[in-house]
């Protein structure tokens, strides 16, 4: 998690984040402490790791297919009500509003 609150994960959680948005319902992120850099200030400054391109072209796409395959999407902070970790709850002040 970035210095700004900004959460990378799975590919998938900005989307479920944008769902519980427009649902009116929270949306917490559950991180070890180890995982919070103040050392990074934003999303944009966590690089995303991309994986191989037969990860979702095999066997499903012909031979040869590219693809891109990111391991890792970014949630903006504004959509996290707050973060639990092992040791505090973080309410994220942009989220409460």
């Amino acid at each position: 998690m970035a210095a700004n609150g900004d959460v990378a994960n799975k590919v998938g959680t900005y989307g479920l984040a944008l769902a519980a948005r427009a649902a009116g319902v929270p949306f917490l992120v559950a991180a070890p402490e180890s995982t919070l850099d103040e050392a990074t200030p934003s999303g944009a400054a966590i690089p995303i790791e991309q994986r191989a391109d037969e990860e979702v072209t095999v066997p499903a796409a012909p031979a040869g297919t590219r693809a891109l395959n990111f391991a890792f999407d970014i949630t903006p902070a504004e959509l996290v009500t707050a973060v639990v970790t092992e040791k505090r709850l973080i309410l994220r002040a942009a989220a409460r509003s």
